[in-house]
């Protein structure tokens, strides 16, 4: 039985506008620009660059003739789904991959990097071996078997078996074994190893023998496990050898290339540039807060536009298709105007978030001390300007600002909070900063284990248990107390 009923629903909806805006606080500066580019090759209504707004324009949308159904803006649906129209706070740090410059500084091309790849570069070198047709389809492979660390991380019969299945080409481990040290011939020394044991011994065996070399090899080759694991004492007594001796070695070494591939200059990678959103400066002792002009465009509404509703109205017979085109232009100078407003209102936003964020964070910008870093979340900056938590979290992960201590994602200046031993809150970056100084003035000789970095803390009025040191230590990267040893 079908049944009628009432149900009164009170929710909160966002137009589409709405949900354009934020999506337009989010972007950062380069995606800004090529939104603005889209927009202008969509949007013929709309032109770059400064241009006197006609006064009478704006009289054209007040026009009684324009206020009818047709063009009734209410009758547009925004029962809309958000989440197809919002993206994640996490702004991808690939999205910002551009060089600096504002709007006064002279546009100069950057040109592109072009060269040989790191596998033709050693197929190059190839050529300069004595290779049966065999052996060169296998080298071949092999190269191409190469990352872009230098080496070959698969074994000999995954290898042979890709042979016989990809390539039509069978063989053998042993053959494979044979043309696989003439590739770690090649240059750079080291590449084509399978292994870091394997890697670093090929390196020794170009260098000139000497007994520092020669200690460093046998080091290498016989006590691979109790080197990595910086088992000193055992190394002594094992090689009967000094302090002196194994530090000779150990310096041998150290100077060797962990990853030869990342050494080659011709290995063409993606560089990342950071455009900073914002710039602050001290001036007289005081910070002073500028937006990339990149993010101040001057936008204006086509003259050509308008002039076509002024045609409308002062012709005296309207035909259908005129209405049509008039509606068709007025939907794009509602766009245009809407457009230019919401880039003012983006660089309202931008510059009232930062300023609140400069502000709180002063002691810090002045002195470039981390250790000033004052506690501070979202909420606090929301609140203190106004706006909603999500409106702060889309300026801080996405946008940079170039300070005189170095360009910094704004998502870095925001901290949990601690109380230390007199009841203050401070920031769990200060006591990062803090355990990292700690750990660079230790005796290397007897580095502090987290027991010991947790008590020394504890004198220092930082109150936090182990477990929270030694996770503070690997979002630190910095190794174990074994594993920071020295001799």
């Amino acid at each position: 039985m079908l049944k009628q009923q009432l149900n009164f629903k009170l929710s909160q909806k966002l137009s589409p506008q709405q949900i354009q805006l934020m999506k337009l606080i989010q972007l950062p500066t380069q995606a800004f620009e090529q939104r603005i580019k889209q927009e202008l090759e969509e949007n013929p209504a709309l032109e770059d660059g400064k241009e006197d707004l006609d006064a009478e324009f704006d009289d054209e949308f007040s026009n009684d003739e324009y206020d009818n159904d047709d063009y009734d803006n209410e009758s547009i649906d925004t029962d809309i789904n958000v989440d197809d129209y919002l993206s994640d706070d996490e702004v991808p740090n690939y999205r910002l991959q551009a060089n600096n410059y504002s709007a006064d500084d002279e546009e100069k091309n950057v040109p592109y990097a072009s060269g040989t790849s790191f596998a033709q570069y050693l197929k190059t070198q190839l050529s300069t071996f004595r290779l049966t047709e065999l052996e060169k389809e296998i080298a071949d492979f092999l190269v191409g078997s190469v990352d872009e660390s230098g080496y070959i991380r698969r074994t000999l019969q995954d290898i042979v078996d890709d042979l016989a299945f990809t390539q039509n080409v069978y063989t053998d481990e042993e053959s494979v074994e044979k043309v696989l040290k003439k590739v770690q011939e090649l240059d750079p020394a080291g590449v084509g190893a399978r292994s870091l044991q394997e890697c670093l011994l090929i390196q020794l065996k170009r260098k000139e023998l000497t007994k520092e070399v020669s200690l460093a090899t046998d080091l290498l080759d016989k006590s691979f496990d109790h080197f990595s694991k910086k088992h000193y004492t055992k190394l002594l007594a094992k090689h009967d050898i000094s302090e002196d001796e194994l530090r000779s070695a150990i310096d041998v070494i150290e100077h060797l290339n962990p990853k030869p591939g990342g050494a080659f200059s011709g290995n063409l990678r993606m560089v990342e540039h950071v455009i900073p959103d914002f710039a602050i400066k001290i001036v007289d002792g005081e910070l002073e807060l500028t937006l990339n002009g990149r993010n101040a465009p001057e936008m204006h509404i086509s003259n050509d536009y308008s002039n076509m509703l002024k045609g409308y109205k002062e012709s005296k017979e309207k035909t259908k298709s005129q209405k049509d085109a008039v509606m068709f232009i007025k939907q794009k100078l509602d766009s245009a105007k809407w457009f230019i407003d919401a880039i003012k209102q983006r660089q309202q936003t931008l510059m009232v978030t930062m300023s609140s964020i400069m502000n709180y964070q002063k002691e810090f910008f002045l002195s470039g001390d981390e250790r000033n870093l004052r506690p501070m979340i979202l909420k606090d900056i929301a609140d203190e300007i106004g706006m909603d938590v999500s409106t702060v979290s889309r300026v801080a992960n996405s946008k940079y600002v170039d300070t005189p201590y170095g360009t910094k994602l704004i998502k870095e200046f925001f901290s949990e909070s601690m109380t230390n031993d007199q009841g203050e809150e401070v920031s769990t970056r200060e006591i990062k900063k803090i355990l990292e100084m700690s750990i660079d003035e230790e005796d290397k000789r007897k580095p502090l284990t987290d027991d010991k970095l947790a008590k020394l803390l504890l004198e220092k009025g930082y109150p936090i248990a182990r477990r929270t040191v030694a996770k503070y230590r690997e979002q630190l990267d910095i190794p174990v107390a074994r594993m920071r040893k020295e001799i």
